[in-house]
């Protein structure tokens, strides 16, 4: 893992928020990751973001907009060419599994976040592996 990986979540559950930001600032050490709390002005946040981020995770059924929508504002941008924006979600059907993949996302990863297998699957995210780890 590269310690200077920059990271947003954006995710409305607090527990998961603190999860995330316990793993990726405490354990992983990242210097510099962003949480927002909801999708409101989603683009311009993230716009704003200095520097851009190389990991994007987005909770899909987060509001004003939900992942997909997120997802499809960040593919209009030049920017985002080669972030790796990956789902997460607390349980999916196989026609929701089937619409991230088909939406364009590079990975998909069940909540909660399993604390122990985290670090390492964010290493071989990093290292341009797919993966989907779905409960269903």
């Amino acid at each position: 893992m590269n310690s200077k990986t920059t990271v947003l979540y954006v995710e409305d559950d607090p527990l998961s928020r603190k999860v995330m930001q316990l793993l990726l600032k405490g354990r992983m050490q990242l210097p510099h990751v962003t949480i927002l709390e909801d999708s409101t002005d989603f683009i311009n946040r993230v716009e704003a973001l200095d520097p851009k981020p190389e990991v994007i995770f987005l909770d899909i059924h987060v509001k004003p907009y939900d992942g997909f929508q997120m997802l499809e504002m960040l593919r209009e941008k030049e920017w985002i060419n080669g972030t790796l924006i990956v789902a997460l979600t607390a349980s999916v059907m196989n026609e929701e599994v089937q619409r991230l993949r088909t939406a364009g996302f590079h990975s998909c990863l069940a909540k909660p976040i399993d604390l122990d297998t985290f670090p390492d699957t964010f290493n071989r995210i990093l290292n341009g592996e797919t993966i989907w780890r779905i409960i269903e």
